[in-house]
């Protein structure tokens, strides 16, 4: 059981006016956007640090703080990018990523598989190992009531041998 590990992620942003809304590095039509230091995907975040995780490498924010101008406003797939390369390094590559993104408006179906693509580029896998799904929080709590959007992911890695 050495040669896998698990990981778990989770974010959550804000909804914002006058922000673009960006989930799985695809910009997507909305009155709101997420509010963040950098482009606050938080499909995108929420990846990345189940990625950390599985590898004991802390969370994004050891990598990218958001109190350093450097990451203002950066692209997540850019820092999706440079957490994979991360965890090549280490020996690990991915097996696969189960996530969600807990919305209520826009609806999300549309741009799932544009989402999938996007992710699955950057990481050099195929579409098949990146799931991605959409709910809503019916209503309940910040997300029902639109103040922000979450995500959650699961992603499973597997040792280069």
């Amino acid at each position: 059981m050495a040669n896998i590990r698990i990981g778990n992620g989770y974010d959550i942003h804000q909804l914002a006016n006058n922000r673009r809304l960006i989930l799985g590095g695809v910009e997507i039509h909305h009155e709101l956007g997420l509010l963040g230091h950098s482009d606050a995907d938080v499909l995108t975040h929420a990846i990345m640090d189940a990625m950390l995780g599985a590898l004991s490498l802390g969370d994004i924010g050891h990598y990218f703080p958001p109190t350093d101008p450097q990451w203002a406003g950066a692209d997540s797939l850019v820092l999706l990018s440079q957490v994979n390369q991360l965890v090549q390094d280490q020996g690990w590559r991915i097996g696969n990523i189960d996530s969600v993104v807990v919305a209520e408006r826009p609806k999300l179906k549309p741009h799932i598989a544009a989402m999938r693509d996007r992710i699955s580029d950057v990481l050099q896998v195929e579409p098949n190992q990146v799931g991605i799904k959409a709910t809503t929080n019916e209503k309940l709590g910040p997300v029902g009531r639109e103040e922000g959007i979450a995500a959650y992911a699961v992603v499973l890695l597997v040792a280069d041998s």
